[in-house]
């Protein structure tokens, strides 16, 4: 059994090569610039990989592999999208890649 908590938001970190998982979500309607609601999660008993199920910037619902993710956060909105914003400040890093801080995220209009 997999859970997640409701208000939990992933950034796009798409991994490259011959050996990424598909579907690729920067060619599927995501963006990397945005943070993205988790609505779902799946782990396929023949995996070990667990895929997220979340809304891209067209409306569509995709299954996208838990190593194309990093955790954004969580946030209490009624978003589902949030744009991430390049933070003036240092930004913190956590095994040398970096991660916005929870004041570099905020819901757009149309969300």
């Amino acid at each position: 059994m997999l859970a997640f908590h409701p208000q939990m938001f992933v950034r796009i970190v798409e991994l490259d090569g011959p050996r990424a998982p598909m579907p690729r979500p920067l060619q599927s309607g995501f963006n990397e610039n945005r943070a993205y609601r988790v609505v779902g999660v799946y782990n396929p008993s023949e995996t070990s990989d667990a895929y997220f199920i979340l809304p891209n910037d067209r409306e569509e619902l995709w299954f996208i592999c838990q190593r194309h993710l990093r955790f954004a956060g969580l946030h209490d909105t009624q978003a589902h999208h949030l744009d991430l914003l390049v933070a003036l400040d240092a930004p913190h890093h956590s095994g040398g890649a970096s991660v916005p801080s929870g004041d570099s995220l905020h819901a757009t209009a149309s969300d």
